[in-house]
């Protein structure tokens, strides 16, 4: 999958060990795992093939936006990065029809 970032600091404290590490600490191999799982899919549905990840849409003020579980309550938010965003004909999202993603933030939302 394509990745983009909200930010050149969030992509710095999600793609460099380093940064990884001083950024989330315990959580730091749970982050990466998690991104590495987001670069290997093919589409999103995969994501959804990986319990671990708990990969789901978001909803309220959160609508459009999804998550992958890092560990607890925390989350690597993110939105499809397609224009328009790939749609079933009966609507909802098309998760085999997204490729690109583009990266918010990591946060504990709950």
């Amino acid at each position: 999958m394509q990745i983009s970032f909200k930010s050149r600091k969030l992509e710095k404290s999600l793609t460099e060990p380093k940064e990884i590490s001083k950024t989330y600490g315990v959580m730091a191999k749970k982050v990466n795992q998690r991104i590495k799982d987001l670069y290997a899919a093919s589409s999103l549905v995969v994501m959804k093939t990986l319990p671990a990840a708990n990969c789901h849409e978001l909803h309220g003020g959160r609508a459009g936006e999804l998550a992958v579980a890092i560990s607890g309550n925390w989350r690597i938010i993110f939105e499809p990065d397609h224009d328009p965003i790939p749609a079933k004909a009966e609507g909802g999202l098309d998760w085999n029809s997204v490729k690109s993603i583009r990266i918010l933030e990591v946060n504990d939302y709950h």
